[in-house]
């Protein structure tokens, strides 16, 4: 079986990629989607997996650098992966390759390296760098033929075979066969956009093994470090003194404060990178002169956390003020009782009672000053954010 190494996809996935399926991402022009392919490929060699890479658009020396950018040294894998150069004839370059495809505009040259390599191998993640290329090379139609065959040889054999698929504006026949006929899984990749590309989301638009889902999951690229899923904003209120500040500097990997006299009288402000996932942090002041800022700035996020006093049950009042202005927005949330580490801290199911709440809230115990708790809330968050398990 073999993992994305994706976060949330392989959930997404039902866990995995089956033994003998095809997988396309699927991928818009603009956007950076061939890291997808990297990262499933080296996935599988960190877990003492077998790979082999079909190089058609750089060469294999040029790729394994692509792989050290991202802090993934194939170096150290050598036994365990397997190049196919299609590009070094392209441009009349020696290779170093067992396998080398003479005549990369040639399909049928490819296929029989492809049919003997997957004949002769264990069971493999195989991955196609850059299918778009060799539609480019050989033609669209003699391409879909070819890609057929490769499905069903991998299947045959047990390999799981992936391509990296950019969707130029191909013939309208083309596009649809790749995203409806020939694959078992469509990842789709693309951009969010207004002049320029300043959002990118990955959802599923197909897996025949897993449970249709239409969610969308935005994501950040990071050299080093690959794919991590990224949340823009999330929103942490609460009253005056309940350690609103604490929370945000103890949860973030950076955070800045603008405070007077150490009461917080702007947004604080962090960022997260944790289990393969990046957010933004904000921080509302507790004073009731600032309620207006938490509807505006909770309009713009995808969830909040509630932070109390546990050892104040006399400031919950306001507190509930605050999580009906925050609910009004319609987000997920998570209570966080903080100051578990003070005498008379109340427990969580002691706060829920205060708080009337519905038995399905989660309130997440959290002593902000020592970091109990914080990346447990946030867990607890992320999940209710993007449907996760975990």
């Amino acid at each position: 079986m073999v993992k994305t190494g994706i976060p949330r996809l392989d959930e997404l996935l039902g866990g995995e990629i089956p033994k003998g399926k095809s997988l396309v991402y699927y991928i818009q022009p603009g956007v950076e989607g061939e890291i997808f392919g990297l990262q499933t490929i080296f996935t599988t060699l960190k877990k003492g997996g077998n790979g082999v890479y079909i190089a058609s658009s750089t060469s294999p020396g040029v790729t394994r650098e692509v792989f050290r950018d991202f802090g993934w040294n194939v170096e150290g894998f050598k036994e365990n992966l397997t190049f196919v150069d299609a590009y070094n004839s392209l441009i009349g370059a020696p290779s170093d390759e067992k396998y080398t495809v003479s005549d990369p505009d040639n399909i049928e040259n490819l296929n029989e390296i492809m049919i003997t390599l997957m004949q002769e191998s264990q069971p493999s993640t195989i991955l196609f760098g850059s299918l778009s290329t060799i539609m480019d090379l050989c033609g669209e139609k003699e391409t879909i033929e070819a890609v057929r065959s490769w499905n069903k040889i991998a299947m045959l054999y047990d390999h799981v075979i992936v391509y990296n698929f950019t969707a130029w504006p191909y013939s309208e026949q083309t596009l649809k066969i790749i995203k409806n006929d020939i694959f078992d899984a469509v990842i789709s990749i693309g951009g969010i956009a207004e002049r320029v590309i300043f959002g990118q989301y990955f959802s599923i638009f197909k897996a025949s093994w897993a449970e249709e889902t239409d969610k969308s999951m935005l994501f950040r690229v990071f050299r080093p470090g690959g794919i991590k899923i990224f949340i823009p904003k999330i929103v942490v209120t609460g009253p005056f003194n309940a350690g609103k500040t604490t929370f945000v500097h103890s949860l973030s990997n950076r955070a800045i404060s603008v405070d007077r006299l150490g009461t917080t009288i702007a947004l604080d402000h962090g960022h997260v990178e944790y289990k393969g996932f990046s957010a933004d942090i904000f921080g509302t002041p507790g004073q009731k002169r600032f309620d207006p800022v938490i509807k505006l700035i909770c309009g713009e996020a995808m969830g909040f956390f509630l932070v109390v006093d546990s050892t104040k049950p006399g400031d919950f009042a306001r507190a509930e003020q605050m999580l009906e202005i925050a609910k009004s927005c319609g987000l997920p949330y998570v209570i966080v009782a903080n100051k578990q580490d003070l005498p008379g801290a109340l427990k969580p199911e002691e706060i829920i009672k205060h708080f009337n709440l519905p038995q399905d809230v989660p309130v997440v115990p959290v002593a902000a000053l020592d970091k109990t708790g914080v990346y447990d809330a946030f867990e607890v968050l992320v999940n209710k954010i993007t449907g996760g398990t975990r």
